[in-house]
């Protein structure tokens, strides 16, 4: 039916300290390309990476106060951990296999949001 309701992705939004550093925080070190941008001054972005989108808005008065964290599901994860730590992002925690059936490993942004990625053990 043409009319039935169909989920098709999240975009977390993640607080930014200072979003200009934030983006090449995420260009240099995890490989995003920016999309769009919003504002003037700008206040959010758009980032992505494959099929990956996360917004970045700049922390204020009002908010978001606090970190975020962010689960991604992939594929490739040993080989995106080597690739983030090449690229400096420094590795929070280390890759390991889960009893939850995750491989994964996380790392912190300059904002404290930790973003975790993993792919499953079994597919």
């Amino acid at each position: 039916m043409a009319n039935e309701p169909h989920l098709r992705a999240a975009v977390p939004v993640l607080p930014m300290d200072d979003l200009s550093a934030a983006i090449a925080w995420y260009r240099d070190r995890l490989g995003f390309d920016l999309a769009w941008t919003w504002g003037d001054p700008v206040t959010l972005a758009s980032i992505y990476r494959d099929e990956v989108e996360l917004n970045l808005t700049q922390r204020g008065p009002a908010g978001p106060a606090g970190a975020f964290t962010v689960y991604v599901q992939m594929v490739g994860v040993d080989a995106f951990q080597d690739e983030c730590e090449r690229r400096g992002a420094a590795v929070a925690v280390p890759i390991g296999d889960r009893s939850y059936g995750m491989r994964d490993f996380g790392v912190l942004d300059p904002s404290g949001n930790k973003l975790d990625f993993g792919e499953p053990l079994v597919e």
